[in-house]
């Protein structure tokens, strides 16, 4: 096996999800088995700053338990101490952060490297619920406990690298990142979610206001109708205030305004916000309707392409207000992806974000003739 064997998102973990999820549609296990077997073969990382819900035990756990397959539970069973004890160091190191009033790194609570995805990979095992709680009383700070950088306030999920995770000049006083990958959209996606699943601590619905209220408020309208939100914004950006017009970025799942609107819908259904609700599938309607917005879609996978779109089109329409333009854009949607690859072939990669088996994976799953398959999507903070 190659050095990615334990990543979810560009390697072999990502193939163990997709052929189990593959598994549970036509019953032939083979596959998934002979994947199982070579990745829990190797030890998988649970260092301080490597593992995470994409990269070592955590990513092994998440795919195993999705599988659901009896041969997996001693694997899985000693990946739970593991991947416990990570959260628990991680939450420490946090903590320690939180105390000597500092900007968190983008790696400290992001979905793909940090605390929002660990509370994700808990949220779909449900084997730790009090440490999930943890996670969540963290994720309440983030949004509502604000931190002072050179005698100027920023919200505490603001974070003191650039887009790319590392310190630059140009950037000084860090960025204010949206998306749901990267971003604030993150943990308030994991927080609605945790609540929908009844598991809520002191703030939660606090901070899930709050998140509403941030998004709306950066919520822009473009020149083509609708309204989309930055990718990112300098500390300059974050005291001017939203600009009246924003050019929209390329409509991905990871960065772009699908993602931060279904973070926003799911925060709003969990308050009751029913403004803030119809804005997120207003704002994702004309996304999914606006031609120069999916003419920057360039590939097919789930990160920045077609399929990671689909898939947060469909769990909004699973959620949209009755008379919603949603749900039919979901079929239309599926038949752009497969014209796609009738253009292009799957990548030729592993992983579930950059790889074929993401993109296999959302043909699967948004096959109307499939049988139930395996929740799986909680990885992307979508359901």
């Amino acid at each position: 096996m190659n050095d990615h064997v334990h990543e979810l998102g560009a390697g072999g973990v990502g193939t163990l999800l997709r052929q189990a999820v593959a598994a549970h549609a036509d019953g032939v296990w083979e596959a998934a088995h002979r994947t199982a077997r070579a990745v829990v073969a190797e030890p998988a990382s649970v260092h301080l700053d490597e593992a995470s819900l994409y990269r070592g035990a955590p990513a092994l756990a998440y795919a195993l338990h999705t599988a659901g397959h009896p041969a997996y539970r001693p694997a899985l069973e000693t990946l739970d101490e593991a991947v416990a004890g990570l959260v628990r160091a991680r939450l420490a190191a946090a903590g320690a952060r939180l105390a000597a009033g500092q900007l968190p790194r983008t790696r400290e609570y992001d979905l793909i490297s940090g605390l929002t995805g660990l509370g994700a990979c808990l949220l779909h095992r449900r084997s730790r619920p009090e440490l999930l709680r943890d996670v969540l009383r963290y994720e309440v700070r983030l949004l509502l406990e604000p931190v002072t950088i050179d005698d100027r306030q920023v919200p505490g999920w603001w974070t003191s690298d650039s887009p790319s995770g590392r310190p630059v000049e140009e950037l000084p006083h860090g960025h204010g990142n949206f998306g749901l990958a990267h971003g604030v959209a993150g943990p308030v996606a994991l927080l609605a979610l945790s609540a929908r699943a009844g598991l809520v601590v002191p703030g939660q619905f606090e901070a899930l206001s709050y998140a509403c209220r941030l998004l709306e408020q950066w919520s822009c309208r473009v020149l083509s109708g609708g309204t989309a939100w930055p990718e990112a914004i300098t500390v300059e950006e974050w005291y001017t205030g939203p600009p009246s017009f924003r050019t929209p970025g390329r409509p991905s799942w990871c960065y772009g305004t699908p993602g931060i609107a279904r973070a926003l819908q799911l925060a709003a259904l969990v308050c009751g916000h029913a403004l803030a609700r119809r804005r997120a599938e207003d704002a994702l309607t004309a996304c999914l309707t606006d031609p120069p917005q999916l003419g920057l879609l360039r590939d097919a996978t789930v990160c920045h392409g077609w399929a990671g779109l689909v898939l947060v089109a469909a769990a909004a329409a699973a959620d949209a207000a009755p008379g919603s333009p949603l749900p039919a854009q979901v079929p239309l949607l599926r038949a752009r992806l497969a014209a796609h690859l009738d253009q292009q072939p799957v990548p030729g990669t592993d992983g579930l974000l950059t790889g074929s088996d993401g993109v296999l994976l959302t043909l699967l799953t948004l096959d109307p003739n499939r049988r139930a398959a395996p929740t799986w999507q909680t990885c992307l903070l979508l359901d």
